[in-house]
C-alpha cells in the first residue's frame, strides 16, 4: 500500500482501507467462485489492483463522470478505479453471471455507492458514458464496435476508450484503424511509470 500512496499522492487512508479490504475480500470470494487465476490472485496488488489504477497515471477522470467497464470480470479495472474516483459513477458490466455476483458483494462490502454492476452483454447498455474501460477483452475492432456509440466525447477533452492490453499491438492497431479511420490511437507502455517486470509487454491503448 505504501506504493499506492507514493504513486497517487493525494489518496485518503479511508481509501488506502478500501484497496487493503479489496484484497481479503477477493481472496474470500476467489476460494468460493473462481474469477481470479490463483496465480494471480497471490499477486493481487501488482496484477490487479495496479494494473487497473495504472490507467489514471496517464489520464484522470473528471468528478461528476461516467465510466463504463466493458467485460469487468470480477470488477477489473472497474472497482479499483471506482475506489480512487469516489465522485465518479461507474457501470460495471459482464455476460457471467457469478462474476457480477462477485462485483456486488466487493462493492457492498467496500461501500461502493458509485457502482452498480449488471449481467448483461456490452452491446445492451443503454445511454452514453464519459469513458469506456476495459482490460483484455478482445481484438480492438469488434470491440470497439460493440461501444463506439457509447461514448460521449462532448463534456471532456479527455474522454474516449482506455483499453488494457498486452504484447505485440501493432498489427491489431493497424486493422482498427483502417476500420476507423476517423479514432484517433495512443498507446501508452505502463512500464514508463510502474516498474515490476509484469508490466514490460503491458499497453493502454486510448481511442477518442
Amino acid at each position: 500500500m505504501e506504493q499506492l500512496k507514493h504513486l497517487f499522492p493525494d489518496i485518503s487512508d479511508e481509501q488506502i482501507a478500501q484497496f487493503a479490504q479489496a484484497e481479503v475480500l477477493y481472496n474470500e470470494w476467489n476460494s468460493k467462485i473462481n474469477v481470479i487465476s490463483r496465480k494471480d490472485i497471490d499477486q493481487f496488488q501488482t496484477r490487479h489492483l495496479l494494473h487497473s489504477l495504472s490507467i489514471a497515471l496517464f489520464t484522470s477522470f473528471k468528478p461528476g463522470s461516467k465510466v463504463l467497464d466493458v467485460g469487468t470480470g470480477g470488477g477489473f479495472p472497474g472497482v479499483p478505479l471506482a475506489i480512487l474516483y469516489p465522485n465518479c459513477t461507474f457501470h460495471l458490466v459482464d455476460s457471467i453471471g457469478k462474476k457480477i455476483k462477485v462485483v456486488n458483494e466487493v462493492a457492498s462490502a467496500l461501500g461502493l455507492n458509485n457502482i452498480t454492476a449488471d449481467h448483461i452483454r456490452a452491446e445492451q447498455v443503454k445511454g452514453t458514458y464519459d469513458y469506456v474501460v476495459s482490460r483484455a477483452v478482445t481484438r480492438l475492432t469488434p470491440f470497439f464496435h460493440w461501444i463506439h456509440d457509447k461514448i460521449d466525447y462532448s463534456r471532456f477533452t479527455n474522454s474516449g476508450f482506455y483499453g488494457l492490453k498486452g504484447g505485440d499491438l501493432a498489427e491489431e492497431v493497424r486493422e482498427f484503424q483502417n476500420a476507423y479511420k476517423k479514432s484517433n490511437v495512443t498507446l501508452y507502455s505502463i512500464s514508463d511509470k510502474l516498474s515490476d517486470a509484469f508490466f514490460e509487454t503491458k499497453k493502454i491503448v486510448f481511442v477518442n
